[in-house]
């Protein structure tokens, strides 16, 4: 019933940029928080960045001063811009929406996922 699809990932050089961009839609009654995670070959699901429908924000410390995060709440999309990107940001990146559905009995509250897009750094 919810639907998030992410676009935007590649190839890019060292000190490159990026902007990946996460939609999601269907029958969202709240969209409470966004975010990225990335995963690594080899390595733990990290938090990269999260914001919520308010606007606070949230960075891992590798990518303070490099990513940006921000959102559309008309949209329900979140955005990453990665700047000065680093080979050591390869990674798959995932979107999630904290998403509430509203159903005439009750709500339901979940996250719900993308499928992920390769973020490659090299030269």
């Amino acid at each position: 019933q919810v639907q998030v699809v992410e676009s935007g990932g590649g190839l890019v050089q060292p000190g490159g940029s990026l902007r990946l961009a996460c939609a999601a839609s269907g029958r969202i009654s709240v969209n409470n928080a966004m975010g990225w995670y990335r995963q690594a070959p080899e390595k733990e699901r990290e938090l990269v960045a999260s914001i919520t429908a308010g606007g606070i924000i949230h960075y891992t410390d590798s990518v303070k001063g490099r990513f940006t995060i921000s959102r559309d709440n008309a949209k329900n999309t979140v955005y990453l811009q990665m700047n000065s990107l680093k080979p050591e940001d390869t990674a798959v990146y995932y979107c999630y929406a904290d998403i509430v559905i509203s159903y005439s009995t009750r709500n339901s509250r979940r996250d719900y996922w993308g499928q992920g897009t390769q973020v490659t750094v090299s030269s």
